[in-house]
């Protein structure tokens, strides 16, 4: 790191999100599920960029920035890559648009695959854009749409004493695209949605009325977690800038009890 100590790391930790690694140019957390990146509505909700930008105001107010580089889901837990300069934002964005900035995730499905490992290649595009839909953002498969391309991995198989006795599914996930809910869309499209996927899982439907009532026993009994179980586990440039985030204790207690 260039110019700031461990111990400038630890004095810094907030408690929303935790600094892996800071240096002048850029400052890399793991989010945790339910915190938004960006302000979305004017409702004064906590975000990631609003606490950033808190905890970087001496940095700001020299002339530095909050760009955020990778943008994760609400419910997406994990790395997060964040410039803290015009220069680090640009070579980012210019690493991004090449596509040399690795990222892996880990995802916890429905069912068990008959692959070990698998390519989806297949493009996407917003459904409202090609049909009716309930919900706005939602994506979907289609031609017409752009390129999309994640590489699957199996990495355990296991079963959990829910109601019916389910099997599920860990696995690695690499987009070597980046496409809005990509990977949730591809695993969708293969039979094996994400557990607790309120959009992509069992029935939009549940997500529409989580919006209307909150969390309740018929969506826990459905959805079976809370938020989906998708965690972006590591984001690698080259071998100095190489960060990892272990599974979180939600998701890694689920996995195991």
């Amino acid at each position: 790191m260039s110019g700031i100590t461990s111990a400038d790391i630890h004095a810094r930790e907030r408690r929303d999100f935790k600094i892996i690694d800071e240096t002048d140019d850029y400052i890399i957390v793991d989010k945790p599920a339910l915190l938004l990146v960006h302000p979305t509505k004017p409702n004064g909700a906590t975000t990631l960029w609003a606490e950033l930008r808190q905890l970087l105001a001496f940095e700001i107010a020299s002339g530095g920035q909050v760009s955020i580089v990778n943008r994760l889901d609400r419910e997406t837990s994990g790395i997060v890559l964040v410039a803290k300069t015009t220069a680090a934002a640009r070579e980012f964005g210019l690493l991004l648009q090449s596509r040399r900035v690795n990222k892996e995730y880990q995802a916890i499905v429905w069912g068990w695959p008959e692959w070990e490992t698998k390519i989806v290649d297949a493009p996407i595009i917003r459904q409202g854009k090609i049909a009716m839909s309930k919900i706005y953002l939602k994506q979907t498969i289609d031609p017409r749409g752009v390129e999309a391309v994640t590489d699957f991995r199996v990495v355990k198989r296991f079963q959990k004493l829910t109601p019916n006795g389910e099997s599920f599914s860990l696995l690695k996930a690499q987009p070597l695209t980046g496409r809005t809910h990509q990977i949730r869309v591809h695993l969708a499209s293969l039979g094996h949605p994400i557990v607790g996927d309120k959009i992509y899982g069992p029935d939009e439907n549940l997500y529409l009325r989580f919006i209307e009532t909150g969390w309740t026993d018929e969506l826990a009994h459905k959805l079976l977690l809370g938020r989906h179980a998708l965690h972006a586990s590591r984001l690698r440039i080259d071998e100095r800038r190489d960060w990892a985030s272990p599974l979180p204790k939600d998701l890694r207690d689920w996995l195991y009890l």
